[in-house]
């Protein structure tokens, strides 16, 4: 892999960027992070490339054109990353100042879950600070430059091809600026110069445009966000289960399909080639009658169907289904199913989950902070867990202690209101408050000595 100090190093940036770019699409974190995005889409590379095979005499071995190939697969990891994505920001990120939210964008809350399921896919996320909002790459379209030093990113490269009949384009992203790449035939080149993150654009009637260079972020503005602290996606050691699932299931469903119509058992019928038996086939398909043509005397044609053994598959798919559960440390629904469930049992049945979601909220939390030196924020991100709950019983315990607490720990207690509406709760009682208190014919501001 290329590292800054490679890029530092060349004389050619064109022909660095080009080299750059095949490494990363050789790797093989890029051929992970390709085929975790084919699962994501509930693609199973291995179960869609798959093929029957038969062996002649020989011993060569040839595609299986005749008997059922089924290709079923399965969408456990979309569902896994949904749910761990969903359960720490389904509810959106919180902060102490309201005016800081602000700064990061309306669409903020969107992109940062956008950033975070591709970086539990993939294994990394790339989020680009744009002056006023967030925008993020994914490993696939992206070449980050690591120091080799601090292991830090200092710059990266941007690529995508709407086509293979089309230009590759490529953006080199630099602390100080960025510049535009178009591949020209098989050579790469420099579009406008380089240019600053922040340009202030001045119009009049005089003047025209004129476009004033401003200073660069405090930063680099190109922060990684990890899936995890192995840097890797969240596929790598739960493909082969799913691959397992598949191909069982889709074996079970191709043997159901082989055996699904009555095959016949002739007797005393030695003089019938293939072409008698083909037509003997067409005229029971045909009339449902079993006819023997004249001379075939004592012939016998007795139907047989077969029953597909399928307890040892039913287990073999539970077990797996099971362990995936538990080796991703998901959230498994049907362990609440039935009677009313206290809170204490639901906390328990999400605790694999938990402990899995604080690791990456980890992760998260190094992203933003990052993201707040190059913004000039100062604040300490929450987030509201997204969780089934036992409603009645939450707001039983509130209430029971509602004589030791303050309004706004009472408010932000209740399990059934977003930190949102806890805002707006908290503002409409402050209204409230005041006019109560103005109604009691005081005024709002008092002068000295008034």
């Amino acid at each position: 892999m290329k590292t800054y100090q490679d890029f530092k190093q060349c004389t050619d940036r064109a022909a660095f960027l080009l080299e750059a770019i095949s490494e990363h699409r050789a790797s093989v974190m890029y051929h992970i992070a390709r085929d975790a995005e084919e699962y994501d889409r509930q693609r199973n590379v291995s179960i869609l490339s798959y093929q029957k095979l038969l062996y002649t005499m020989s011993g060569k071995a040839v595609p299986d054109n005749y008997s059922a190939n089924h290709k079923m697969a399965s969408n456990f990891f979309n569902r896994f990353v949904n749910q761990q994505a969903s359960y720490l920001l389904g509810n959106g990120m919180t902060l102490e100042k309201a005016e800081n939210k602000a700064r990061l964008g309306r669409d903020f809350d969107t992109k940062l879950y956008q950033a975070a399921r591709s970086a539990l896919v993939q294994g990394v996320c790339f989020g680009f600070w744009n002056y006023d909002h967030l925008e993020m790459f994914k490993l696939t379209e992206f070449v980050p430059l690591y120091d080799e030093e601090t292991g830090a990113l200092q710059a990266g490269i941007r690529f995508w091809q709407v086509d293979k009949d089309k230009p590759l384009r490529a953006t080199l992203y630099e602390q100080d600026g960025y510049t535009d790449y178009k591949q020209h035939e098989k050579e790469l080149r420099e579009e406008n110069g380089k240019r600053t993150y922040v340009e202030l654009v001045h119009r009049s009637a005089a003047d025209g445009e004129q476009v004033e260079p401003w200073k660069n972020y405090p930063g680099f503005p190109m922060i990684p966000l990890y899936g995890n602290p192995h840097h890797q996606s969240e596929l790598v050691g739960l493909r082969e289960n799913i691959d397992a699932y598949d191909l069982i299931k889709s074996g079970f469903a191709n043997d159901l399909d082989d055996v699904s119509h009555i095959y016949w058992i002739m007797k005393n019928t030695g003089g019938m080639d293939e072409q008698d038996i083909a037509k003997f086939l067409n005229r029971i398909n045909k009339t449902r009658v079993v006819d023997f043509p004249d001379g075939d005397d004592g012939a016998v044609a007795e139907p047989h169907t077969v029953d597909v053994p399928h307890d040892a598959r039913e287990a073999a798919l539970e077990r797996l289904k099971n362990d995936m559960y538990e080796d991703f440390q998901a959230f498994n629904v049907s362990t609440l199913m039935g009677g009313q469930k206290t809170a204490t049992e639901i906390d328990a049945a999400y605790t694999p989950l938990d402990l899995k979601t604080d690791q990456f909220e980890y992760c998260v939390l190094d992203f933003l902070y990052g993201l707040f030196r190059i913004v000039g924020i100062e604040d300490n991100p929450t987030f509201k867990r997204n969780k089934i709950q036992n409603m009645n019983e939450q707001t039983q315990m509130v209430m029971l202690a509602a004589a030791y607490l303050d309004d706004e720990t009472i408010i932000g207690k209740l399990p059934w209101l977003t930190p949102e509406e806890v805002q707006q709760v908290l503002a409409r009682k402050d209204a409230e408050n005041l006019d109560r208190f103005n109604s009691n014919g005081l005024p709002m501001t008092e002068t000295a000595g008034g």
